[in-house]
């Protein structure tokens, strides 16, 4: 069974960018340490961004389902990691997503698909949340849609500020949850207990 993943065009090229770096950092790229690291660091390069080459809409559409519960689907604590756009730097943490449907449900899985593919794109929190909520929203058109984000970020951990502890939170909602009374039950139901 090849566990390899496919690798999209300009690896190679990609390879020679990173080998360029090394010497760059002041480091010896054929030494026996650094020899294939060019290479390993392009394709997790690759992999890390492969959510640029999916279709977030189409996975949900691929299982949407005429179902007449109108009650919240939560979807809580799936776990994500991220590029920050800003040092490309990973961030990573959870993600909670509730929709009301409206006539159609989509494969629990499909959320998190979702998640997966927006976040394995170079990102800033603030416009993954709102991506995520969007997708769901304009695929699923449900009565509406609330999704947190609760990530760290090593930008702010290894660099810069230091703050190994602090945890950044975003939020995004659409109609149903624009009522204070449905986002606070969203809420009470994704807190730890």
């Amino acid at each position: 069974m090849n566990l390899e993943p496919e690798y999209r065009e300009g690896l190679d090229q990609l390879a020679a960018h990173y080998k360029e770096v090394l010497s760059l950092l002041g480091e010896d790229p054929s030494r026996e340490g650094l020899e294939k690291t060019p290479m390993r660091v392009a394709k997790a390069m690759q992999v890390l961004t492969r959510g640029y080459t999916q279709d977030a809409r189409k996975v949900l559409t691929d299982a949407l389902f005429e179902e007449k519960y109108n009650q919240m689907v939560i979807v809580k604590d799936i776990d994500f990691f991220s590029m920050c756009e800003h040092h490309m730097l990973p961030f990573f943490g959870k993600v909670h997503v509730a929709y009301i449907p409206n006539g159609y449900i989509t494969g629990l899985s499909k959320i998190a698909r979702v998640v997966d593919i927006f976040s394995h794109r170079l990102q800033v929190q603030e416009r993954m949340t709102q991506q995520i909520k969007d997708c769901i929203q304009d695929t699923l058109k449900p009565l509406g849609v609330m999704v947190v984000v609760e990530a760290k970020h090593l930008c702010m951990q290894m660099r810069g500020v230091e703050k190994q502890n602090s945890i950044t939170t975003t939020s995004d909602f659409s109609g149903a949850f624009n009522q204070a009374k449905t986002r606070e039950e969203f809420m009470n139901l994704i807190r730890p207990k």
